[in-house]
């Protein structure tokens, strides 16, 4: 797991280093899946690593939708811990 809490510069190298090992990506991004910055990261994975990888790369994403101001609404938008724990069992 990378928790990437430097987004620029991006760290590609241990990104790919990543992937080398596990050969599978699930990408969480609190970002719209349109747009967003999993979609610059998948990009990169494309381009350097794309022969590591045993699965498909999978996104979860806030919904494609304004972020709402009720906290039970925003909390339905974002990422979900179930969803994550979805595509990664999707994986194996």
């Amino acid at each position: 797991m990378i928790d990437l809490r430097c987004l620029r510069p991006l760290d590609t190298t241990a990104i790919l280093t990543s992937v080398a090992k596990s050969h599978r990506v699930v990408i969480v991004d609190e970002g719209w899946k349109t747009g967003s910055l999993s979609g610059e990261i998948i990009a990169q994975i494309m381009e350097g690593a794309f022969d590591e990888l045993d699965a498909p790369v999978a996104r979860v994403c806030t919904a494609d939708v304004p972020i709402p101001y009720a906290g039970h609404l925003e909390d339905a938008a974002l990422p979900r811990v179930e969803a994550i724990v979805d595509a990664v069992h999707a994986m194996t």
